[in-house]
């Protein structure tokens, strides 16, 4: 009997490959209810793990195991009730009256619809030149074997890949950032907005490079 090909698992919070010889009952961690978004707060309804960079947050483990599956899954609807609260950042600075300043969003360093920006750094500037000119030193540089397997970064791949098959167009992917506000969710970069989380999920990648395991 002729083995099947793989496939990717569709649950969300796998994103695994497999076939229908090899799933088992435990095989794949997933998270079975939706997220919710609230003042830059990102939480799984289902485990109540949250974070507030979104890169993170899609790579907090599955709460729940069970078996792979190539069909869209129905995600559970979060309760609307006790929203998740940011942490709130004091802003240190004279401006506490002005709009911006009064913005979680962009006191947190999250794009903002609202303010058209990625937001103020809570970090204070740079006293002088040479304090400024260290933050811009050169990154060390990583010696990588390029046979190993690697998982790109980039915003919207995650795919694994051998940096000996790294190219200018290997990677496709959201140089961001993800844009979340009032019940939307989408990317600056490519302008597509949509209100369910699997929608969100689904928004193909807008932009081509190389891939990059090292990406912030």
């Amino acid at each position: 009997m002729e083995k099947s090909s793989a496939v990717r698992c569709q649950r969300i919070g796998c994103d695994a490959t497999f076939t229908e010889e090899d799933n088992a009952d435990d095989s794949c961690r997933y998270h079975p209810s939706g997220p919710i978004f609230h003042d830059g707060m990102k939480e799984w309804s289902c485990c109540k793990q949250r974070s507030h960079d979104f890169s993170l947050f899609l790579a907090i483990p599955g709460c729940k195991t069970g078996k792979h599956t190539r069909e869209k899954p129905v995600l559970v609807k979060p309760a609307p009730s006790n929203p998740p609260r940011a942490v709130p950042v004091p802003s240190g600075g004279q401006n506490n009256n002005a709009p911006i300043e009064n913005c979680s969003r962009c006191r947190q360093g999250f794009f903002c619809s609202d303010h058209g920006s990625q937001g103020k750094s809570s970090k204070p500037l740079a006293a002088n030149n040479a304090e400024s000119s260290e933050k811009k030193a050169a990154p060390v540089k990583k010696i990588v074997n390029l046979n190993e397997d690697r998982i790109c970064k980039n915003k919207g791949c995650g795919k694994t890949y051998k940096e000996k098959d790294n190219h200018e167009t290997a990677c496709e992917f959201h140089p961001g950032p993800a844009v979340f506000h009032d019940r939307l969710r989408g990317w600056k970069c490519c302008d597509i907005h949509v209100k369910e989380f699997d929608e969100f999920i689904e928004i193909p990648p807008c932009t081509k490079g190389w891939h990059n395991a090292d990406a912030s």
